[in-house]
Order: C-alpha cells, then sequence, then structure tokens
C-alpha cells in the first residue's frame, strides 16, 4: 500500500504556514513522486518566488560528496581507509599526530583542531571578524584557521564533529587526483548522476534560480542576506548548492551503486561510530538504528541562512529532501512527514 499524497499534502501545508517555511518539500516512494513543492521567496526584495528547480546552500548536507570522493580513490587504490595521513599529504600540521588515518577523518573521530571550535564559540560568524569570507576561495585558505592548533584527543578515542577533518579530506582528494575538489566532485559525481543544476557556485556569482539565504533577526524585526556570513566558496567541509530533485538522483545513484562498487558502498552505509543509542555515523552520513536495524540514513547542514535535511527510509522504500533558504524549517518538516510515514507503517 503506497502512502497517500492528499494526506502528505495537508500536513505539508500545515507545517508551512506554522513556520513560515522557505525552501522545497520532495518526497518519493519507489518511482513515484508524491510531493515536490516550493514555498517562500528565493529572493525577498524582488519578492523572487522559490520554485521546484531552485538551488539552494545545503552546509555541512554535502559532506557525503565528499566522503563518495574519497571512498573512490580508495577503489582506484591511491589511500586505503587506513592511510596515515603523513602517507598521504604532504601539508604540515605541527601538532596533529600523522598516525591519524582517514576512516578518523571519515568518521569525525581523528581528535583534529576544528577551525569552528564549539567550545570557544557558538557563533559561526565570529570566525570571519578577522579573517574575511572574501578570502575563502580555495580549501589551503582554511589553514590558517586550524593548522596550528593542538589535537582535542588521542586519534580514535571518541566522536567529535569536525569541519577541519574534513577540509583536510578534501586537500588529499586533491593531491591524489592533481584536480581541484570542486571539479572532481561536479565531474565524477554530479555529472554521472546527472545533477545538472548542481555546484559549488561563488557567492558572489550565483546562477540563474539560485535561492538567497536569509538571516531572520527577529527583535529587530529585519533580515539580511548571508553574504557576509559564509566563506565565498564551498569546499569539502560544505557549501555545494543543489535542487531537491537533483538530491533525490544523488541517493538513487548512491543506493543503486552507480557511483561506487557494492562493497565500498556497504563500508559508507556502515554504522562505524554510535553517537548515541539510536544515532550513528557512518562516511559522511548519519543513521538512525532501532531494534538493531537501520531505519534512516540522513544527511544535514545548517549554516546562516542555510538549513537542511534529506533522508532514505529503506524499509519503506522513501526518499525526502527539505532545503531552506532560512536557518530553520527542514528539520521540523522531516519530523511531521516521519510521522505520517511511520503511521503508515504501522497500519500495513
Amino acid at each position: 500500500m503506497g502512502l497517500e499524497s492528499r494526506e502528505l499534502n495537508r500536513i505539508i501545508t500545515n507545517i508551512s504556514s506554522d513556520i513560515d517555511f522557505s525552501g522545497v518539500v520532495h518526497v518519493k516512494q519507489g518511482e513515484e513522486v508524491l510531493v515536490h513543492r516550493a514555498f517562500g521567496c528565493a529572493d525577498r526584495s524582488e519578492e523572487r518566488r522559490n520554485d521546484i528547480h531552485t538551488r539552494f546552500g545545503i552546509a555541512s548536507g554535502c559532506k557525503l560528496f565528499t566522503a563518495i570522493g574519497i571512498c573512490m580513490l580508495v577503489e582506484q587504490g591511491k589511500i586505503d581507509f587506513h592511510t596515515p595521513l603523513a602517507d598521504c599529504l604532504v601539508i604540515a600540521f605541527p601538532h596533529v599526530d600523522p598516525q591519524v588515518t582517514i576512516h578518523q577523518l571519515l568518521t569525525h573521530t581523528s581528535g583534529m583542531p576544528d577551525y569552528f571550535d564549539e567550545e570557544k564559540m557558538s557563533d559561526y560568524e565570529e570566525l570571519w571578524k578577522d579573517y574575511p569570507v572574501y578570502r575563502i576561495e580555495s580549501l589551503h585558505d582554511f589553514l590558517p584557521l586550524f593548522q596550528e592548533e593542538q589535537m582535542k584527543f588521542p586519534p580514535g578515542e571518541r566522536f567529535r564533529y569536525n569541519n577541519a577533518g574534513y577540509i583536510v579530506l578534501g586537500l588529499i582528494l586533491e593531491q591524489q587526483t592533481g584536480r581541484t575538489f570542486t571539479e572532481y566532485i561536479e565531474t565524477e559525481i554530479f555529472k554521472p548522476c546527472g545533477m545538472m543544476n548542481s555546484g559549488y557556485f561563488s557567492m558572489d556569482r550565483l546562477p540563474r534560480n539560485t535561492a538567497l539565504g536569509y538571516i531572520d533577526e527577529e527583535e529587530a524585526g529585519t533580515w539580511r542576506t548571508n553574504i557576509y556570513a559564509l566563506p565565498k566558496q564551498g569546499g569539502s567541509d560544505g557549501g555545494a548548492y543543489t535542487t531537491a530533485a537533483d538530491m533525490i538522483k544523488l541517493w538513487e545513484a548512491l543506493f543503486r551503486y552507480e557511483l561506487l562498487e557494492e562493497e565500498t558502498t556497504n563500508k559508507l552505509l556502515h554504522p562505524h561510530r554510535a553517537v548515541n543509542e539510536e544515532i550513528h555515523y557512518g562516511y559522511g552520513i548519519w543513521m538512525n538504528k532501532k531494534d538493531g536495524d537501520i531505519y534512516k540514513y540522513h544527511v544535514m547542514g545548517y549554516d546562516p541562512g542555510v538549513s537542511f535535511r534529506a533522508s532514505v527510509y529503506p524499509g519503506l522504500d522513501v526518499k525526502v529532501v527539505v532545503p531552506s533558504n532560512k536557518e530553520s524549517g527542514p528539520l521540523e518538516m522531516t519530523k511531521g512527514l516521519e510521522e505520517i510515514l511511520f503511521a503508515e507503517e504501522i497500519r500495513k
């Protein structure tokens, strides 16, 4: 028994109204698109509405792309998941254990210092007071933010979400391929998947039909775009732009083993590290387990003016993608949809 599109649309409409949602909701079961709807404005000043083909920034939602790229290098024999950092990157990190491995970088267990240290700051925009966003045009431009810092803990000791670790993975990919990270991902992942509306676009050169990210200043009753709040161009830790439909294509290609061999895909999707009793982390991807089984794979991203959720529910053969050009909304929308998805599963 399939899901009821009418009920899904009703829930989506109600949630959108309650939270003033701005973005796209795409729900697909099997080969059937159940919902593909857009809400809010891509450009508030010009009153240009979002549509189902609008591109959105997805912040850390694209760490999965980096992980897939690294897995491709493993399949090519250039590196192994247990290759030490010292054997695959010539850049010096004076205080980092050279035995940190690819696996540990992928699973946020390396212990490396992060350029956005949540123990020292809570506002991502604070990073750019002394190091302007317009100077961030390549992965190497991130190095001064963490290269000289001390290790946080011994490699492999525990899970600690780490953006800098994914910058390092991108640098490894660049060194091992002789290509820029963004060109590699766009050519080797986006193009084969048919993700023709996706890319790592510079914020001062956004292509047609791209949503501007908005930061709402509720106390003042005003808003501003996020152009001064994020690096000029995204990279291996986040910052790609995509459409909801393109992200569905990525999910389908990944789970059909069209990007990686089945064995490598299974390693990427394996719950390598427990974050808590239910949530685990693979390679660039989160997963939720219940009674020993994975019932949800997902990626997410949050930046000033950006929020994103994309989920796969294997037991239901359902994929949900919710990008937004505001700082909230996808989580609430995804939770509301899950209530319907799993209520339907219980009724079967």
